[in-house]
């Protein structure tokens, strides 16, 4: 996995979780806590959830076969995705259905020392997590906000690490709240319910997880700003004239696809015309390092596409002009 992956924060993550799932599950085992056993099951999900990143990472740095010419670079969005059935299956479900058993039948927490000194230990590893995690963000966010940069990420893992790491810090939040609640009023119930909003919490990531991780599955295209750069990068003003239309597409999070019908001059010798889509090529790549496989295909630009515009069913041999020069 490359240095964008995340795997700093992936790994700093995985150790934080461990030792608190141990520390949950102790206190649980000492106080009975609904909320300490949710919050004991979410931190070994996120657990699992890092090994599958983790794991994920590694398969996609596999060569490019016969049979997946493009590489294994998508792997990386499969193991998110699971992540975010993972969490929604063993962290949210179990959260909610053990938080609707408390809630039918409340008893008060003992020993309530266990679990207000866990919370507390959990909050602070989990905000070091997360603050590692911040720190590798912002390298790769620049100047988009924190909802832009988890929308638009094409590296999986980072925005997958900072939801977790969120979601852990609010249900410790959300857990400390009903222990509290608990052991003030003596009244089990308030632990029930912090149990349920947690579950509530955790199912809702999960849902953005799976729609974002979804959203890449299917294939996005490059970023707009590297799209520009593409298109600029692509026409010389001499041999290529402009492009007819392009498409982009992410094989993996540092993989970018390029297909472009590009516009030469009808005079241009066969020579002339390879000679510029080597060039053409070699400019993209400089532009944009991460546009590995580049295919250029040369035409004659016609008024007939580009008033065609960007409709595909009205431009002669194939879908209409991007840029027109």
């Amino acid at each position: 996995m490359s240095a964008s992956g995340g795997t700093k924060a992936i790994v700093a993550a995985l150790a934080a979780n461990l030792a608190i799932a141990v520390a949950k599950f102790v206190a649980f085992l000492f106080s009975g806590s609904s909320s300490m056993l949710a919050e004991s099951v979410h931190s070994v999900a996120d657990s699992g959830n890092q090994g599958l990143l983790l794991l994920g990472g590694k398969k996609a740095k596999r060569a490019a076969t016969p049979e997946h010419p493009f590489g294994y670079g998508r792997e990386r969005y499969i193991y998110a995705f699971l992540v975010s059935i993972v969490l929604f299956s063993v962290g949210g479900m179990f959260a909610i259905y053990e938080g609707y058993e408390k809630i039918a039948h409340p008893h008060a927490v003992e020993d309530w020392y266990w679990p207000i000194g866990v919370l507390v230990f959990a909050i602070i590893a989990e905000t070091f997590s997360f603050r590692t995690a911040i720190k590798e963000s912002n390298v790769l966010r620049g100047k988009r906000s924190w909802k832009e940069f988890v929308r638009h990420a094409k590296a999986p893992e980072l925005p997958v690490v900072l939801l977790e790491d969120l979601g852990a810090l609010v249900g410790l939040i959300l857990a400390l709240f009903g222990v509290g609640l608990a052991l003030i009023t003596g009244n089990g119930v308030w632990d029930g319910i912090g149990t349920l909003c947690i579950g509530i919490l955790l199912i809702l990531i999960a849902l953005v997880l799976a729609a974002e991780t979804k959203s890449l599955l299917l294939g996005e295209a490059a970023g707009l700003e590297d799209v520009e750069k593409i298109k600029a990068a692509t026409v010389d003003g001499d041999t290529v004239t402009g492009i007819i239309h392009m498409r982009t597409l992410h094989i993996g999070p540092e993989e970018l696809l390029v297909a472009a019908k590009i516009a030469v001059r009808h005079d241009n010798t066969a020579e002339q015309v390879a000679t510029a889509i080597n060039a053409a090529e070699d400019r993209i790549r400089s532009a944009v390092p991460i546009a590995r496989v580049i295919y250029l295909e040369p035409d004659i630009y016609n008024e007939q596409a580009a008033a065609a515009g960007a409709d595909p069913a009205k431009s002669p041999g194939g879908p209409g002009p991007d840029t027109a020069h």
